[in-house]
């Protein structure tokens, strides 16, 4: 058993976190990288922006200025003031561990059809995320000629309880997202089967929270064991980094399947979901052309369940048969993901 709190270790275990840092720079890079397209189409102007990607956008950049940050602490070898680049860090770091629980929660309740109820519980379980958040700085660093920045103190109590609070809030929203689309499966299954919609979102809701929970489960045990300044902190950048890809790719994937599954992911507070009864909208379309006697006519109708938000359609042929149409997810709620 190594003795912890001794100088060796400590310059051993500093070693160690500088090179898993460069590699989680390099990891989230490359993942960065990869997805920068989606990114530039809102520039562009290929995808419409709606207010849900402010998070997606913060989750995204804070994270990659809070590991650029890390990365010049370590590797600086002329003197800095470390509490303030340590500061950002933290910030930059827990506001990412923060929005990456927003962007499921917002998923959530359009999952749910803005109910009111939902948004009130996870609008104040987000609020008790970042009053733990910004708490303040919990790490204290100072300038040691031919060290660097070197960490003098930590604040495990408030680092545990943050992450905890994580574990928990993702854990709420995984139960909310799969009682929901398990009921929609429930109610459905004998009219128009599974839904690929519902089966994306029950198993990404699924991913991101058994891969969220295993690294701050890491995280938090460490931080309790309180076995030196560098191994209290050394699984929180993983944590962040794991839980904030798994979260961005959730919005992406639902973002993509709204587009080539012809549905308004960001829709506009036009759209109303879950509308109470039966509402049916008729398209005609009329191929017609002067001196011809026959024609095409196709009749739509739409119908909105109110209970599962689920949206079917059925179309008449010419023989006057109906036809089922594949369903999709109503997850279009005044505006929100």
């Amino acid at each position: 058993m190594p003795d912890w709190k001794s100088s060796a270790e400590l310059e051993k275990d500093t070693v160690a976190f500088g090179k898993l840092i460069h590699a989680l720079l390099g990891l989230y890079a490359y993942e960065w990288f990869l997805t920068l397209d989606f990114d530039l189409d809102f520039l562009r102007g290929k995808r419409r922006f709606r207010w849900p990607m402010i998070f997606y956008f913060a989750n995204r950049y804070l994270l990659l200025f809070a590991l650029i940050g890390i990365v010049i602490s370590l590797d600086v070898t002329s003197e800095v003031h470390c509490q303030a680049l340590y500061t950002f860090n933290q910030i930059a770091g827990n506001a990412a561990m923060g929005l990456a629980s927003i962007n499921l929660s917002i998923r959530t309740m359009a999952i749910w059809s803005q109910n009111k109820y939902i948004v009130g519980f996870l609008v104040l379980v987000a609020f008790g995320h970042w009053s733990l958040i910004l708490q303040g700085v919990q790490l204290r660093a100072i300038w040691v000629d031919g060290v660097g920045c070197v960490i003098t103190q930590t604040n495990n109590t408030v680092l545990a309880a943050t992450f905890i609070y994580s574990m928990c809030f993702d854990f709420i929203v995984l139960l909310l997202s799969t009682y929901k689309l398990i009921g929609i499966n429930y109610k459905t299954v004998n009219f128009v089967g599974q839904s690929r919609l519902v089966q994306m979102l029950f198993e990404d809701g699924l991913i991101f929270f058994m891969i969220a929970f295993l690294v701050n489960l890491c995280a938090t045990t460490l931080i309790l064991k309180n076995l030196n300044q560098v191994m209290t902190i050394i699984f929180n950048v993983p944590a962040v980094v794991a839980a904030s890809i798994v979260a961005c790719r959730a919005v992406r994937r639902l973002t993509n399947f709204g587009i080539t599954g012809g549905l308004e992911v960001y829709g506009s507070s036009s759209a109303v979901s879950g509308a109470a009864g039966a509402r049916g909208v008729q398209a005609t379309i009329d191929h017609r052309k002067s001196g011809l006697k026959t024609g095409v006519h196709v009749q739509m109708e739409t119908f909105t369940h109110k209970e599962s938000s689920l949206t079917f359609a059925k179309q008449k042929d010419r023989n006057g048969s109906d036809t089922d149409v594949e369903p999709e997810l109503d997850i279009e709620a005044k505006g929100s993901l």
